[in-house]
């Protein structure tokens, strides 16, 4: 991400570990992208939607799910460094700094099984009042009744998820590694991003994936893999913390990156040139390149993908105008939604299951599919206001140790790591 100024009157903390953690405005990027990410995420659920055109993922091979890792390891980053830098420092115990991240798992837990479960009666209810049998049947929702019990241990265990409620598990996941990785990241950055992708190519080559139960297949996003752009958020917001860069701003690697943007747009776009490339790597695959090199695989974040978000985040993160646009006023409803994540992750959650359960039981309501997103991500708009203001009217927390008052907003776990 682009350096923050600090304000001249800004006060510092004593450094840790190299970590300064100057009380300064939260960046209004890291809301105002992923407020932006969970609206597409809302649109691209409910599919056959014509707002779907215009969503990152028709620029290229990315998507929202990509974003929303990176924006969301960036704010853990920013949140839970403090704690790690400390205990590397020896002024507090391990436990410290771990507790809040493990915390925010089981809370992120609970919220999948609520989740999991409104989801469930939904398209229970849905089938029933509408007479469309088939509606049990999708997303995977057939085993919760062919096999009960396994079902009822799986969502338990997060091995068995359903259809478009299956991005959190993966994040759980990688949220419960995050101590040991931002204190490996605190100590040897590089090093650490080289593990993080010498796993990721191992694992792709290899098909890592945790397994479903009952039933075959593997999770939707395999941890494995997925774990390279957190990891790149989490370095990116140990960085930003302290007012640097993980990558300096270079303008002619943002001519080169915005090149690759521009010719994976016209792979996206242009039949004859996609059908070249594709057939480059399946070429390529039939001599025994790895998998998630030659694939677009989401479930494997296959290096067309992987390489697509990352450009996209350097280039954005290059742009002074990005910052300012995501300062304006205009900007306000994404940073108040990005601000409330994982209220506003529940509630287009289930909003884009009941508009797909609507457009299938209506299909010819022409106006339907342009009203429910909109309608979706008005409600999620107000749903974070009326948490806002709730929040707003609360007394203010105490102060933990090592944060800098209201105006550091980033480092205040709570706050910061809203999903």
């Amino acid at each position: 991400m682009a350096q923050s100024p600090v304000r001249p009157d800004a006060k510092l903390i004593p450094i840790r570990q190299g970590l300064i953690a100057p009380s300064r405005p939260r960046d209004p990027r890291i809301d105002a992208f992923r407020g932006l990410a969970l609206m597409m995420i809302v649109i691209d659920h409910m599919p056959g939607n014509p707002w779907e055109t215009i969503t990152v993922r028709n620029i290229g091979f990315s998507d929202a799910a990509e974003a929303f890792f990176v924006m969301s390891g960036i704010a853990a980053g920013i949140a839970y460094s403090p704690g790690l830098a400390r205990w590397l420092a020896g002024e507090s115990r391990l436990w410290d700094a771990m507790a809040p991240m493990w915390r925010r798992a089981w809370t992120l837990y609970t919220v999948q099984i609520l989740l999991s479960v409104i989801a469930l009666a939904v398209f229970a209810w849905s089938a029933t009042t509408f007479y469309r049998a088939e509606l049990r049947q999708m997303h995977g929702l057939s085993t919760i009744y062919e096999d009960t019990g396994g079902a009822l241990l799986g969502l338990a265990t997060l091995r068995y998820q359903l259809g478009y409620v299956n991005i959190l598990p993966s994040y759980i996941v990688l949220l419960l590694a995050a101590p040991f990785v931002l204190a490996a990241g605190l100590k040897a950055p590089w090093l650490t991003l080289a593990a993080s992708a010498l796993l990721w190519g191992v694992a792709g080559a290899y098909g890592w994936n945790i397994s479903y139960f009952p039933g075959g297949g593997a999770w939707f996003l395999s941890p494995y893999e997925w774990q390279i752009i957190f990891v790149v958020g989490l370095m990116i917001g140990i960085r930003h913390r302290k007012d640097q860069r993980l990558l300096p701003v270079s303008w002619p690697a943002v001519a080169v990156l915005s090149a690759f943007l521009l010719f994976v747009f016209a792979w996206r776009h242009i039949p004859a040139l996609a059908d070249v490339m594709n057939h480059k790597m399946a070429q390529l695959g039939a001599l025994g390149a790895p998998r998630n090199f030659v694939s677009h695989d989401k479930t494997i974040l296959a290096l067309p993908r992987l390489l697509h978000i990352l450009a996209l985040v350097y280039v954005i993160s290059c742009l002074p105008i990005v910052t300012r646009l995501c300062a304006s006023s205009l900007a306000q409803p994404l940073r108040l939604m990005g601000g409330h994540g994982l209220l506003v992750f529940g509630f287009g959650t289930i909003l884009a299951l009941v508009g797909q359960i609507l457009m299938d039981v209506e299909p010819g309501l022409a106006w339907l599919p342009w009203v429910l997103p909109p309608v979706a991500m008005l409600i999620c708009y107000l749903a974070a206001r009326v948490a806002d203001a709730a929040r707003s009217g609360r007394p203010p927390r105490r102060r933990q140790h090592g944060t800098t008052g209201q105006g550091d907003a980033a480092a205040t776990p709570g706050r910061a790591s809203r999903v």
